[in-house]
């Protein structure tokens, strides 16, 4: 049996059953979502938990508003939500009709613009969170094991299973499994018709534009399907958790910015996975080497800080920052290098100078004591610009 490892959400989740009547815990399938509730709910004796993936649970819903009305008094965790939309108006007239704290706690492996009903019908009665799988600063403040590596988390990536496995090999059969699942299972039981072929394709081939900029047409043009076919399939893997859309930050500095987003999968071990790549010893001679330490890292660095706003930044003459995060007039610079002696364009100290940000960071993969740099920049690896975002 697997151990829990704490994770960082458990105090937003209490917190949240305590001052509203609905929360919400959404994020990829796997991830750990129904783990993490039934550890917080283990001293709750009175907590209901209903999963609609088993037919037996399914089956007490079919006459919702009675079996629901039977339990007003007991917390409500309702696993999978995404399958049955339609209970959403009627959750709100529960909550309307007996307003109090942590009544229902629902979790799905969509977002909430994907289950659409309920960003509709229950404002001001639920609280959205989202869960990640495992980032490298919960294993880190894992007390069992004080001595992780972070590369195999870079590796493995985040899922629990594929984190968790004895061995690499296993790791990558249950990320195999998963992909064939989400595939044939997950995307159908959304409401999504496709074949299964075209979307494993696209998929791939979003999986060769990792950190790349998103350009619809070209995308298109090499599946032989229309651009609004491409971003149609994008924003199911974009809403379901599986990819990251990072919008560009648009300021005005007299310069022409790039105006399309970058695309990332999310999760490393599956980027991996999909692209056939079979050991890190492998990974280190891919084309893909820098854009996979790029994305692990962006992935990292957001959910250090979820209150604040991801961006890139990109001129059409080229000067960029991997990753700004803002919050109000502030903002944080993160530029990503898979070296350990990082070379910067001439233009980096300019382009700094010209965001003003309130800190400005190199991430690479080192484990030494980072330094500063003349742009005012910092040299350091990932736990260290971790640690110092804590601080923020």
């Amino acid at each position: 049996m697997q151990r829990y490892i704490e994770r960082s959400k458990a105090g937003e989740i209490q917190k949240s059953l305590q001052n509203n009547p609905v929360t919400a815990l959404v994020g990829p399938r796997q991830c750990g979502k129904s783990t993490l509730v039934r550890h917080i709910l283990q001293n709750n004796k009175d907590a209901l938990f209903l999963d609609l993936e088993l037919p037996s649970d399914m089956r007490k819903l079919a006459d919702a508003e009675l079996f629901l009305g039977e339990h007003t008094r007991q917390l409500i965790c309702i696993d999978e939500v995404q399958l049955r939309p339609d209970l959403f108006p009627l959750l709100r007239a529960l909550i309307d009709k007996d307003r109090h704290p942590g009544r229902f706690l629902i979790l799905g492996s969509a977002s909430r613009d994907l289950i659409r009903q309920g960003g509709e019908t229950l404002a001001g009665r639920i609280h959205y969170i989202e869960l990640t799988p495992f980032t490298w600063s919960e294993l880190q403040n894992d007390k069992s094991d004080k001595n992780r590596d972070f590369k195999k988390h870079w590796w493995r990536g985040g899922f629990p299973p594929a984190f968790l496995a004895p061995e690499d090999s296993q790791s990558d059969t249950w990320r195999r499994d998963m992909i064939q699942d989400y595939l044939s299972r997950d995307i159908p039981s959304l409401g999504f018709t496709m074949p299964i072929p075209v979307m494993s394709r696209f998929w791939k081939m979003i999986a060769h534009y990792h950190g790349c900029i998103f350009n619809a047409s070209k995308i298109g043009q090499s599946m032989d399907i229309s651009h609004n076919t491409v971003r149609k399939y994008l924003d199911i893997l974009e809403q379901t958790f599986m990819v990251r859309v990072l919008p560009p930050l648009e300021i005005n500095l007299k310069k022409r910015l790039v105006k399309s987003p970058r695309i990332y999968l999310r999760d490393s071990g599956l980027l991996h996975t999909i692209l056939e790549i079979d050991s890190m010893t492998e990974l280190y001679g891919h084309p893909v080497f820098g854009a996979s330490w790029e994305g692990w890292c962006i992935e990292q660095i957001i959910a250090s800080l979820p209150l604040w706003q991801p961006f890139f930044y990109r001129t059409s003459s080229g000067e960029e920052i991997d990753l700004v995060l803002v919050r109000g007039k502030r903002r944080l610079a993160f530029e990503i290098k898979a070296s350990l002696t990082p070379h910067l364009s001439r233009g980096f100290a300019d382009t700094v100078k010209a965001l003003k940000p309130e800190r400005a960071w190199i991430v690479c993969p080192m484990t030494d004591t980072g330094y500063p740099i003349s742009s005012g920049a910092r040299v350091l690896g990932i736990k260290e610009c971790l640690k110092e975002l804590g601080a923020i």
